[in-house]
Order: structure tokens, then sequence, then C-alpha cells
């Protein structure tokens, strides 16, 4: 099987950081590497552009991650989404942030500006090109008793705007459409020009609900790129802030799936155990969330004795607390009743979009940042990746299930092993433009940062991946053919976000 190695031609630019590749490519190479794609030898891992080129992270299946970048002439560039559908809403937004027109490119509507910009859109000009916001073209679905359904973009509780077009025979899904973008916040606009502190902040501000994992990846980014080995002490408590993050949120999202089923008193017990995750991080970092606590060169905080202490409270509390939730969920007849089946996202999609998080291993796909990419201190630890077939409702709360178990598991490891030390290097300025690149696993799934940064030390380029990209889609088929009451069902199984999305 072709590897990514095989992209690289002798007369191009190539760069080898371990542990991923760096190449510089004619649109030949860019052709084959879109072939492996889709094929499904290959897994795309995010696309995004420049105003002259356009850039392609890659996982073959030796587990090497690749970036390739092609120049643009004239901003045009062949399209990836045409052969392999998971790349069409990210082509799309390169067209609307840098002008892009990818060729062939199946979809030319606008997807992060809703036609209010001012600007003019490489792809207008095409039969059925991008208008503006008020006649943005929804798919339509053809049909006897067929209706539509518009909800949002503002919803009735306090989540994110988001429009979600459903088209139904009766009360059965025909057909789901997103539309995305309304959160855009010009993240990776405003990181130009910023010093990498500064970009460090914007980055753990991408989605709030994981401002751990994204300070993270960043962070790891810009050591790639600068050569620099964080301390020991630092690289543990990164793994520490992260595993309580994880378990923050597969708690609460455990409850408010059983909410959305009329479960509450799940959503109470797993409230109240989210809850006293946040008072151990506070206790522990100094903010309920760890925002600004990871840093490039290590961390802000150090932890002290009753921080730690704090910490090993939490997990006596859930390990004593959680299985009984655990068997209330298993022995609910009702509460199976609207999950099991509900929502199914067949193993092969997951695959092909390389779905990240519980979202893929729930339908079969194995893979791990964490352990797959195996990054300090995970290559240490002792942990396992849950991963079922069915695909459905239940098998993403059950794996939310077996990895808060794993956590609580990891976050003694941690404790147990936490080596001394200082949490904190000095970052210096490159000599020369320096790019980095990292995936971490958050809770959604797997994160990308990469990075370049110029010779004045200040950032140049940031691109910040979230799983959602890839998630998103797959609940427009995971709620085909069910009914219209189970869409926040299916929607909170799958908890993509909106602001990590949207950038």
């Amino acid at each position: 099987m072709p590897a990514f190695a095989d992209l690289i031609e002798a007369d191009r630019q190539v760069e080898h950081h371990a542990p991923w590749r760096r190449a510089v490519v004619a649109p030949k190479a860019w052709n084959l590497a879109v072939e492996q794609l889709a094929a499904g030898r290959w897994s795309l891992l995010g696309l995004w552009g420049e105003p002259d080129k356009v850039h392609m992270a890659l996982l073959d299946e030796a587990q090497t991650i690749g970036v390739i970048s092609m120049d643009c002439r004239g901003g045009r560039y062949p399209s990836v989404g045409q052969h392999h559908p998971p790349a069409l809403r990210l082509e799309r937004a390169a067209a609307d942030l840098f002008g892009l027109a990818p060729q062939g490119l199946p979809d030319s509507r606008r997807w992060l500006d809703h036609g209010q910009w001012g600007v003019s859109h490489p792809l207008a000009a095409r039969p059925g090109g991008p208008a503006a916001a008020s006649s943005y073209r929804f798919l339509t679905a053809e049909g006897d008793g067929l209706h539509q359904i518009p909800v949002g973009p503002v919803h009735a509780g306090i989540i994110e705007p988001g429009h979600f077009r459903f088209t139904a025979g009766g009360e059965t899904v025909v057909r789901l459409e997103e539309r995305l973008g309304y959160v855009h916040k010009g993240i990776e606009g405003l990181m130009q020009g910023a010093s990498i502190n500064q970009a460090a902040k914007l980055a753990g501000r991408t989605s709030g609900d994981s401002t751990v994992a994204y300070s993270l990846a960043f962070a790891q980014a810009a050591e790639a790129a600068l050569g620099v080995a964080p301390p020991p002490r630092a690289i543990w408590l990164r793994a520490l802030m992260a595993e309580l993050e994880r378990l923050a949120n597969h708690l609460g999202d455990i409850g408010a799936i059983c909410n959305d089923a009329a479960f509450a008193i799940m959503h109470a017990h797993c409230g109240v155990l989210r809850e006293r995750v946040l008072r151990a991080a506070d206790a522990a970092f100094g903010h309920r969330l760890m925002r600004d606590r990871i840093l490039p060169g290590g961390t802000a905080s150090e932890l002290n004795e009753a921080g730690a202490d704090a910490i090993r409270s939490l997990v006596a509390e859930i390990r004593r607390r959680f299985p009984h939730l655990v068997e209330l969920y298993d022995n609910t007849a009702s509460l199976q009743d609207r999950t099991v089946a509900t929502g199914r996202l067949k193993g092969e999609l997951a695959r092909q979009y390389a779905a990240g998080g519980y979202v893929g291993r729930a339908s079969g796909r194995d893979f791990d940042a964490r352990r797959d990419l195996a990054y300090a201190p995970y290559d240490q630890l002792t942990f396992d990746v849950p991963v079922l077939q069915e695909g459905d409702v239940n098998a993403r709360v059950w794996i939310r299930v077996r990895e808060v178990e794993q956590s609580l598991s990891l976050v003694e490891q941690i404790l147990g092993r936490l080596p001394a030390g200082p949490t904190l290097v000095e970052v210096a300025a490159p000599e020369g433009p320096r790019e980095g690149m990292a995936v971490v696993e958050g809770f959604r799934g797997d994160i990308l940062a990469w990075l370049r940064i110029g010779e004045d030390g200040l950032t140049e380029r940031c691109h910040l991946r979230d799983p959602s990209w890839f998630q998103w889609p797959l609940l427009e088929a995971a709620i085909e053919g069910n009914i219209v009451a189970d869409f926040p069902l299916c929607n909170k199984s799958f908890n993509c976000s909106y602001s990590g999305h949207d950038l």
C-alpha cells in the first residue's frame, strides 16, 4: 500500500519532523493523495488554506501523519471533496476565508460566510454559486407528503446557534441538512501577528469545553516548531488536566443524553459529579476549566499536595457513586427503549470520515491519538480504548461510560508517578520561519493544530481543526429514518461543537 513517503518527489521541498512529515508537492502528487483518500486507504485529518496555497493533513495506514501543501495559481486547485466527501465543508470554508476556488467542488455554497462579509466569493460566478444569506439554497427531497421543519439558528435553550432543516414524511426524518457558521469569530485571523503566548490563549478559547485539549495541541505544535522540550513534570500535569476535562465532559454528556430521553434523575446525579470535577480542577489548578494553564514550554500552574488530595477525593467519590448510575442506566427499560437502535451510524461512514472520539469508537473505528500517536506521557501509561460496533445512541453512551472508568485509572496513575521538577522552560524566538503540528485526543476526538512561526517569533498562520468538522456531517446520516422527536437525543449523543467548528 502507498505510504505518505511515496508522495515525496526528489525535486520538492521535504522536511521530516518526527512523528510527522511535511512536503510541498506538485498537482500529480496531490491527486495521488486524493486517490488514496477516495479508496479508503488514508484518512483526512484536515484541509486548510492561505491566499496562495492549500494544505492537507493525512494519516496513512502506518499511522504516519503527513502535511502536503500545493501552490494555487490564481487561487485554484483540484477539489478533494469531489472524490472524498469529508473534505467538502473544509473546502467551502477555505473558499470563504481565503478566496480559494477548488475546481470540481460539487457544492459551491458559502459555508462560514453567510453573505454578510462584504467580499466577493471565488465560486460566485459558477451556476448555483453563493448568493446572499437570505437566499441560501437548502437541498430538497421529493416525495408525497413530505414537509420541512426549520429549527434554529436560535434555540430554546442556551446552546449555540445552528440551523437544522428537516425534511420529514409524517414523523420520520427523510433528510437533515445543517447550516453552521453562526459563531464564526475569526480566531485564526486574530492569531496572525500575535505572540506565541497570545496565540496560545486564543487557541484555548476555540471551544470552551475543550480548552485544555486545544491549549495542549497548540503548545505541542509550537514546541515541535521551536524544538522545545517541556519539563517532564509539565508533561504529566498536562495529561492530568486533559483527563479531568474528559471526565467533566463525559459525565455531563451522559446525564444530558438521559435528560433528552426524559430521565432527569441521571441528569441530576451526573451533573453533581461533573460539578465535583470542576471544583477539584479549581482547587488543583486555580480555574474550573483549567483555562490558560497550559503554555508552550510547560504549564502555568503547579500542583501542590492540597490540590492532589482534592483530585484523589474526587476519584474516590466518582468510583463510589458512578457504578450505581451505570446500573440505573442499564436497567431502566424506558430509557433503553429510547437509546438502543436510535441514531445508528454505519461503521463504513465512521471510517470514511475518520470520525474521532466516542462517535467513531461507537461505530467500530478503533483510533485514539493518545495510544495510536503515543505522545507523552500516554506512551508510559496503561489504559484501554473501548470500541463498540452498534453505532447507536446507546453505544455512544457506553463508550463514554468506559472512558470515564479509564480516565479515573489514568488520573490515579498520573498522581502516583508524577515526577518532581520545574513546570516551565523559556521559549525563544526561532532562527528563521518554522512549522509545527500536533494531534491530541480531546474528549470529542482528535484535535489538530498546525502552526507557522515567523523570524520575528510571531505567529504567521495557525490552523485548528476540531473533531466536529468530521462529526457534524455524520449526524445528518445518523438521524435519517428516525423520528423527529429523537433528534435531540441523537444530537446530544454526538455533542458536536459549534464554536470549535465555526472557528
